[in-house]
C-alpha cells in the first residue's frame, strides 16, 4: 500500500513538474528558472523508500529529454547524480530546518547544472548564456513555496 502511494506521488509530482516547466515564460526569467523536476523529484525523494529511486530518476530524466529535445541523457545523467546527493544527506534533509534544505537544494541543482552544462559542452560547444549561473539560487529560493504546494498535494 505504502509503494502505490508513493508511485502515485511521483505520477503527480511529475505531471506537476512538467507542466510548471512547460510554462513560457519570458527570455531573462527562462534563463534563471530552476530544473523544476528536479525540485518536484526531491520532494518526492525525501517521503520515498530507496527502492527504485535511480530507475525513476532515469526514465524521468529521458523523458524530459525527449519533450525538451536535449542530448539523450543529459537530464538523467544530472538527475540521477543529484539524486544520489539528496539520498547521501536524506536523513539530515528530512529532519533539517528550511534554511538547510535550502542550501541542499542548492547544492543538488548546482551538481544538476554542473553535468547539464559539461554535457551541453562537450556536444554542442561553448554556446551558453551566463545567467544560468542563477539557477542553483533560483531554485534554493522558490524551494519553500514548492515544498508547501507539494505538501498540499500530498494530501
Amino acid at each position: 500500500m505504502i509503494n502505490q502511494t508513493q508511485n502515485l506521488l511521483l505520477i503527480k509530482v511529475t505531471i506537476l513538474a512538467f507542466i510548471v516547466g512547460s510554462v513560457s515564460l519570458p527570455n531573462v526569467l527562462e534563463l534563471v528558472s530552476p530544473f523544476w523536476l528536479l525540485l518536484f523529484f526531491i520532494y518526492w525523494l525525501i517521503y520515498s523508500d530507496s527502492h527504485g529511486i535511480y530507475t525513476a530518476a532515469l526514465i524521468l530524466g529521458l523523458l524530459l529529454d525527449v519533450l525538451q529535445g536535449a542530448i539523450l541523457g543529459q537530464n538523467a545523467l544530472a538527475l540521477i547524480t543529484s539524486s544520489a546527493f539528496i539520498l547521501s544527506v536524506k536523513k539530515s534533509f528530512f529532519v533539517s530546518n528550511l534554511t538547510t534544505q535550502q542550501v541542499y537544494v542548492f547544492f543538488a541543482s548546482l551538481i544538476y547544472l554542473i553535468l547539464f552544462l559539461i554535457t551541453h559542452i562537450l556536444v554542442q560547444g561553448l554556446q551558453i548564456e551566463w545567467l544560468v549561473i542563477f539557477v542553483p539560487f533560483t531554485g534554493a529560493i522558490l524551494w519553500p513555496i514548492v515544498r508547501f504546494l507539494l505538501a498540499k498535494l500530498k494530501q
